[in-house]
C-alpha cells in the first residue's frame, strides 16, 4: 500500500486529469493558464508538508494535485528546476477529491518569498 500522503506520480497526474477533461464552462479567467507538472510541495499553516504536483500556473495563480485534503488558507508553496528553487506564499482557495484518492487545489499567489539557485 503507498503512503497515502506520498507524492503523486505522473501517472497519477495524467490519470486524474483525463478523468476531468476539458470544461465547457466560461471560467471568465483573468490571465492564460499554462499547463505545468513539476514537483512541488506545500507548508501548510499548521506546519504540515504534503507533496504535490503542479498542474498549472497563471501569473496570478496556480493549480496543484495530491493526496489528503488541505484546509484552504495561506500556504507555502516550493517547486525547483534542475537549476533554482521557488518558494512563493499562496492563498489556497478550494481543494476538491477527484480520482483514486486525490485532491485537487487552487490558489492565488500572495507573494514570492525567494528564489535560490
Amino acid at each position: 500500500m503507498a503512503d497515502p500522503w506520498s507524492r503523486p506520480n505522473m501517472d497519477d497526474l495524467r490519470s486524474v486529469l483525463e478523468s476531468i477533461g476539458q470544461s465547457d464552462v466560461d471560467h471568465s479567467r483573468n490571465a492564460e493558464r499554462l499547463e505545468l507538472s513539476v514537483p512541488a510541495e506545500l507548508q501548510t499553516m499548521r506546519g504540515n508538508t504534503v507533496s504535490a504536483m503542479t498542474r498549472e500556473i497563471s501569473r496570478y495563480g496556480i493549480g496543484l494535485l495530491h493526496r489528503g485534503y488541505v484546509t484552504p488558507g495561506d500556504v507555502t508553496v516550493r517547486m525547483a528546476s534542475e537549476t533554482r528553487q521557488f518558494e512563493y506564499r499562496v492563498k489556497l482557495e478550494w481543494c476538491m477529491p477527484c480520482d483514486n484518492g486525490m485532491f485537487i487545489s487552487g490558489g492565488r499567489f500572495l507573494s514570492q518569498k525567494s528564489i535560490t539557485s
